[in-house]
């Protein structure tokens, strides 16, 4: 149903764990500043980080500034930072995704639907040393980053994506936060949280909506490490095992149809047309290309299969423990 009166309010935050990251967590928060629609809250959240909270307290005004009282990981902190927000929208930024300054009057313009729950937009990869030639964009979802594949004009999706992504406060604290189970852990490349909340806010409220924003853009940092193919083939392990895990709480049908869709249609034109490119001379990396979408559908495919044996096998592919997909956050916890 439209409401073309309703004009949100939004608390943004921010998570950070590292102090490497300072300069571009500086040029995320400037951003947020920037906006055409101004937030009624920046929260920036430490996670488990004394020396960066330190150094926060130190140098940064107009923000709310707090450590993390949840579990380690990112997780936890965006729980801690739900736990702040008063606005009717919460937008979530990576600390090293800076904001167009439109972005939050793109996100929230989706908004004037009561139907739509979350609404999320376009991460756009900033390599730091060039985009490798064996690296294609249908690939960039392994840097966190929106990949060739997804919508060019705004959609319904099954989920949105973390570097850029916003829910109503109401969803948020209806579904009991992010589940803490998942998440990236420091340098951990886990993930697909996201994904699990998206599912479990619409399952809660048949007929809603999870849409992607293209228009609502931010620009990701991404380091020259993450660009190796160690580090494709370790993030495909990780994001297998993470969708393994999220197929076991919420059910494989739900967690893996945009992936089936991604595998028959999106990777297979990217294949054959790199394999052209390289025969005909137009691209001399065509061929490694090729080689790397091989490697990450394998080693996703791989790591998948290990984490249906180990969910199978106790109940919980990274904690051991039984999954926790409505695990109290900081605001809902006993004192």
């Amino acid at each position: 149903m439209l409401n073309l009166n309703f004009r949100p309010s939004v608390s943004v935050v921010i998570c950070s764990y590292a102090e490497q990251r300072w300069d571009l967590l500086m040029d995320v928060i400037d951003s947020v500043h920037a906006q055409t629609l101004q937030p009624k809250q920046v929260i920036v959240v430490v996670d488990h980080n004394v020396d960066l909270y330190k150094r926060l307290v130190a140098a940064v005004q107009d923000v709310t500034l707090v450590e993390s009282t949840g579990l380690q990981g990112l997780s936890g902190a965006r729980n801690t930072g739900v736990g702040l927000a008063t606005a009717d929208i919460v937008a979530f930024l990576d600390d090293d995704a800076v904001a167009a300054p439109d972005w939050l009057e793109k996100l929230t313009s989706l908004y004037d639907d009561s139907d739509v729950l979350a609404v999320g937009g376009k991460v756009e990869p900033v390599w730091e040393g060039g985009r490798p030639g064996h690296f294609g964009p249908e690939l960039d979802w392994i840097v966190g980053c929106s990949y060739r594949g997804l919508p060019k004009v705004a959609s319904e999706v099954r989920n949105v994506i973390g570097a850029n992504m916003s829910f109503r406060l109401q969803v948020l604290q209806q579904v009991g936060g992010f589940n803490l189970s998942l998440g990236r852990q420091g340098t951990k490349p886990l993930g697909c949280e996201e994904t699990e909340i998206c599912i479990r806010a619409v399952i809660g409220s048949p007929g809603s909506r999870i849409v992607y924003e293209p228009a609502a853009l931010v620009r990701h940092h991404v380091p020259v490490q993450r660009g190796t193919l160690r580090y494709m083939l370790e993030r495909s392990w990780s994001e297998g095992i993470s969708k393994a895990q999220v197929s076991h709480v919420v059910g494989h049908k739900r967690a893996l149809g945009p992936e089936r869709r991604y595998v028959r249609r999106v990777l297979p034109r990217a294949f054959f047309s790199a394999l052209a490119d390289w025969s005909r001379g137009a691209d001399p990396d065509g061929w490694r290309r090729a080689g790397a979408y091989v490697a990450v559908l394998a080693f996703t495919a791989a790591g998948y299969i290990r984490g249906r044996r180990l969910a199978h096998g106790s109940g919980s592919v990274l904690t051991g423990s039984a999954p926790v997909p409505h695990r109290n956050p900081p605001w809902r916890e006993a004192t």
